[in-house]
């Protein structure tokens, strides 16, 4: 059994304009001391599928299981959500000035934390836990910085501070939503590193939500490509970046810097034209198909909507005209 299995989630919301279909039928699954990253463009829905497993998409339609321990968290009450939230499941959002009030010590919203799950915890005893708490995530003279305010704190400080009330109860999955967005590359490394050693020293779970394709390249065990509510692509990351089969997939590694040896290769980067669809009116066949290079290969692109297929042991995708399947075509038409 997973220790966290995602099945046939679909997320809406209702506007004024109508019905954004945010999520579509996504499936996922991620084991103890696995890491899978979830990556894709804003709005793709990455970040709707982990709130919602979090219970934070308050008034969304929301269908699909989302089972933790074998239990479903999508069907539980507000009361049952809190005792699991932060204790079991914790989250590390992209900005944690957003998470962390400014009026507060650093060190106090830790210890008030642990305090909100267990009433037994003296005051002192918590004001200790936080103190270790920050020095496990590499604060310095964390008995100091424990009095601090959050704007005392540099951008990758705060972002460790929250990692540390993220894991202040041991939680046995942590959801990371874009944790290194607004951080410069030197402290973006030094925070994936801390989430890769805390997973592996704790045997924990980690969700990454990134659009990064390099941060997934270097933490993930195993890769989801989301596309405008969907997952178009997924396998092992080792797979997934030696064998890219979606369009998708193949646009967003054209778009990332090769390098050569030591040295970046020169040339141009290659963008992928046109703009997500929109979400109150996707495209009712292939969500991709207006961005596609290759949906004038056949007629199915526009008409019919393509489910998601294992194309290898563990490799599935989404899309009528995967890589291997087009190399083959050429093969053959090609060959006297």
């Amino acid at each position: 059994m997973h220790l966290l299995e995602v099945d046939d989630l679909t997320v809406s919301f209702a506007t004024p304009d109508g019905i954004v279909q945010a999520v579509r039928h996504v499936s996922f699954a991620v084991d103890a001391g696995k890491t899978l990253g979830i990556v894709g463009e804003s709005g793709s829905g990455k970040s709707v599928s982990a709130q919602t497993v979090m219970g934070l998409t308050r008034g969304a339609r929301i269908s699909g299981r989302a089972l933790f321990e074998g239990v479903d968290v999508l069907a539980m009450t507000p009361r049952e959500l809190q005792e699991i939230r932060g204790s079991r499941i914790a989250m590390v959002f992209q900005d944690p000035l957003s998470s962390l009030h400014p009026f507060y010590r650093v060190g106090w919203q830790i210890a008030e934390m642990l305090r909100a799950h267990d009433k037994s915890v003296s005051k002192k005893a918590a004001r200790s836990r936080a103190i270790e708490l920050l020095r496990l995530v590499g604060i310095p003279q964390p008995a100091t910085r424990v009095d601090d305010f959050p704007h005392q704190f540099s951008g990758g400080m705060r972002q460790r501070a929250m990692i540390a009330m993220a894991m202040a109860l041991n939680p046995k999955l942590l959801i990371a939503d874009e944790p290194t967005t607004a951080l410069d590359v030197t402290v973006q490394a030094q925070v994936l590193d801390l989430l890769d050693d805390l997973r592996r020293e704790r045997q924990m779970a980690l969700l990454l939500i990134t659009h990064n394709m390099g941060v997934v390249a270097e933490s993930a065990d195993t890769v989801a490509v989301m596309y405008a509510g969907q997952i178009v692509e997924q396998a092992s990351a080792e797979e997934l970046f030696d064998h890219p089969e979606h369009p998708y997939t193949e646009a967003l590694l054209g778009a990332l810097p090769q390098l050569e040896g030591e040295r970046v290769r020169e040339g141009r980067l290659t963008a992928i034209p046109g703009r997500p669809p929109d979400l109150l009116d996707p495209p009712p066949a292939c969500r991709f198909a207006p961005r596609c290079p290759h949906a004038g290969l056949g007629d199915t692109c526009a008409t019919e909507p393509p489910e998601l297929r294992e194309i290898r042991a563990g490799h599935l995708v989404r899309t009528a005209h995967p890589a291997s399947e087009r190399a083959e075509s050429a093969v053959g038409a090609s060959a006297p």
